[in-house]
C-alpha cells in the first residue's frame, strides 16, 4: 500500500493543509479575486427557470483519480472471444482471466464482464445495485469519429493527451478553452442565485474540498471551504503554542478582524479572513459536538478523506446545509511503468474507502442522497510500452450510491482490437460518451433546472438535447 500514513511534518502540513477552514489558499484566492465585489455583475445565467423549493439534502462526491487511471484495466471483458481480445493487444499488462472478478450485469446480453482483482468491495456493490459503470467516457466538443479524427474535421478539446489541460477539461467541461471556473463551482454559483434556492451557510461553501484549491470547485461568486482529511478545520494556530507562537498569532488576527475599516481593499479583505475565522469555529464546533459515525475506515489517507466527508455530511443539520459538494485529489496512476502493481495498490484502495463510505451512509440513512463518482483526465493506451502505459482517451468512469441504477454498465463498451472501430493508433479510443452527458446527469439529480444546464455545460446541447425531459444517460434516479 503506498498511501498509508506518514509522519506528519511542519512542511508536509504546510503543503497538505491548502485552506484547511482558516488556512492560506481558499482565503487568499478569495481575497485576490475581490469576489465578495463583483460576484453579483459577473454571474448570468440567462436560460435559468427556477426550480421547485429544495426541501431535501443531497450531496455528491467527486473522486478524481489523478494521473490518468489505466480503467480497460479496470472494467474487463471476459467473454471467450473479447477477452482473447483484450489478452492480446495489452499483452503484458493483461490481467490474468482466473484473477479476475466477475459482476452480472444486466444490461450487456451475450457480453460478460469483470473488475480488477482489487476491486471486490466494488463488484459486490455493483451486483448489489449500488454501483454502475459508464464505459467509454471522454472529453468532447462534439460527436467525434475515427474518420473526422483523421481528417481534421473533428473540433478536438485542447491539449489531448496533456495532464495539464485534461485535468482541467474534467474540472471545468469547456474542453475548448481554458478558464479557471469549474462545473462545480458554478452549480454552486447557480443553485445560489435562485430566490428559492437550497439553505446556505454565510460562512462555509456547498463546496467542500478535501484536497486544497481546485478548479471544480471554483466558480464566479465561490470557492471551496478546504478541510483536512484528518484534522477537518484548522485554526491559524496549526497544532500548538510551538508554532510562531500560535495563540498570541491568532490573537492578533483576531483583533485586526475585529476592527473597523473604512478603505475598500481593507474591508474586503478583512470581511473574508473573518468569514473564513467565522466558518472555521462553527465547523469545529459542530464537529466537537457531534458523535461521530461508527463505521470503521481503513487507515490510509483516501479512507481517511472519506471518513471526514461522512462526519462532515453527519453535521449537515448544524451547518444549515441542503446541497453538499466535495472533492477529493487522489493521485499515482500516471503508470508509464509497473503499471500493475501501483494499479492494485490503489485500487485496492480505492475499494476499501468506498465500501466504508458507502457503509457509513447506510449507518446515517442517507445512501440514496449521497452520490461519488469517478474522474481522471483520461485513460490509457491499450498496448503496453514495456512495463505501463502511455496516455489516450476515452475511458471508463463509475458512479456509487442508493441513487444509482446500479448493476449496468452504460455507455458503449469498446472493442478492445487495433484497428477497431474506434482505435486511432497505440491503442488509444475515440470516447463514444461524453464528460458532459455525464456530468449533466449527475447536476439534474442535484436538483439543477435542466434550463440552466447549458450555462454550466457549454457543449451539451451538441450530444443531448436539454428540453427532452430524458436523462442524459440513465445511471441516476431523477
Amino acid at each position: 500500500m503506498g498511501h498509508h500514513h506518514h509522519n506528519i511534518k511542519r512542511r508536509t502540513f504546510l503543503g497538505q493543509a491548502s485552506c484547511a477552514a482558516m488556512g492560506l489558499t481558499t482565503l487568499f484566492s478569495t481575497v485576490l479575486n475581490l469576489k465578495a465585489m463583483n460576484a453579483s455583475a459577473a454571474l448570468n445565467f440567462p436560460n435559468l427557470s427556477p426550480p421547485d423549493p429544495f426541501d431535501d439534502y443531497k450531496a455528491v462526491v467527486c473522486l478524481l483519480l489523478a494521473g490518468g487511471s489505466d480503467s480497460y484495466n479496470m472494467l474487463i471483458p471476459t467473454g471467450t472471444s473479447d477477452y482473447n481480445e483484450y489478452s492480446t493487444v495489452r499483452s503484458n499488462q493483461a490481467i490474468p482471466l482466473n484473477e479476475i472478478i466477475p459482476i452480472n450485469p444486466t444490461n450487456t446480453p451475450g457480453k460478460t464482464f469483470g473488475v480488477n482483482p482489487n476491486m471486490p468491495h466494488m463488484a459486490s456493490m455493483f451486483d448489489a445495485g449500488k454501483l454502475a459503470f459508464v464505459s467509454n467516457v471522454g472529453t468532447l466538443i462534439e460527436p467525434t469519429t475515427k474518420a473526422t479524427v483523421y481528417d481534421g474535421s473533428a473540433d478536438l478539446p485542447l491539449g489531448l493527451f496533456s495532464h495539464s489541460d485534461q485535468v482541467m477539461h474534467w474540472q471545468t467541461s469547456v474542453p475548448h478553452d481554458r478558464v479557471a471556473t469549474g462545473w462545480g463551482g458554478k452549480m454552486v454559483d447557480l443553485l445560489n442565485s435562485m430566490p428559492n434556492g437550497p439553505e446556505t451557510n454565510a460562512n462555509i461553501s456547498m463546496n467542500i474540498s478535501l484536497s486544497g484549491s481546485n478548479v471544480f470547485q471554483t466558480g464566479l461568486n465561490s470557492v471551496e471551504y478546504a478541510i483536512h482529511p484528518t484534522w477537518g478545520a484548522l485554526g491559524m494556530n496549526g497544532y500548538g503554542d510551538e508554532w510562531l507562537q500560535s495563540q498570541l498569532r491568532t490573537e492578533a488576527v483576531d483583533n485586526m478582524i475585529d476592527a473597523q475599516y473604512q478603505d475598500i481593499f481593507k474591508k474586503t479583505y478583512a470581511k473574508t479572513v473573518k468569514t473564513a475565522r467565522d466558518g472555521n469555529i462553527q465547523f469545529q464546533a459542530a464537529m466537537d459536538s457531534a458523535t461521530p459515525v461508527q463505521t470503521e475506515f481503513e487507515p490510509t489517507n483516501l479512507s481517511d478523506a472519506f471518513k471526514m466527508i461522512a462526519n462532515t455530511i453527519n453535521i449537515r443539520q448544524e451547518l444549515g446545509m441542503k446541497r453538499q459538494i466535495f472533492f477529493v485529489d487522489y493521485g499515482g496512476w500516471d503508470n508509464h511503468d509497473e503499471l500493475l502493481t501501483t494499479q492494485g495498490n490503489l485500487l485496492s484502495e480505492v475499494d476499501d474507502a468506498l465500501n466504508s463510505f458507502n457503509l457509513a451512509m447506510e449507518e446515517l440513512g442517507l445512501s440514496d442522497k449521497v452520490t461519488t463518482f469517478s474522474i481522471s483526465e483520461f485513460s490509457r493506451t491499450l498496448i503496453s510500452n514495456g512495463n505501463g502505459t502511455d496516455h489516450a482517451w476515452g475511458g471508463n468512469v463509475f458512479a456509487m450510491g442508493g441513487a444509482v441504477n446500479g448493476q449496468k454498465i452504460y455507455g458503449q463498451y469498446p472493442q478492445l482490437a487495433l484497428d477497431s472501430s474506434l482505435e486511432i493508433g497505440n491503442g488509444v479510443l475515440v470516447p463514444t460518451t461524453s464528460a458532459d452527458e455525464y456530468f449533466a446527469e449527475l447536476a439534474l439529480w442535484y436538483n439543477v433546472p435542466a434550463s440552466g444546464l447549458l450555462d454550466i455545460f457549454p457543449n451539451l446541447g451538441n450530444f443531448y438535447s436539454v428540453s427532452s425531459g430524458a436523462n442524459p444517460i440513465g445511471f441516476l434516479n431523477i
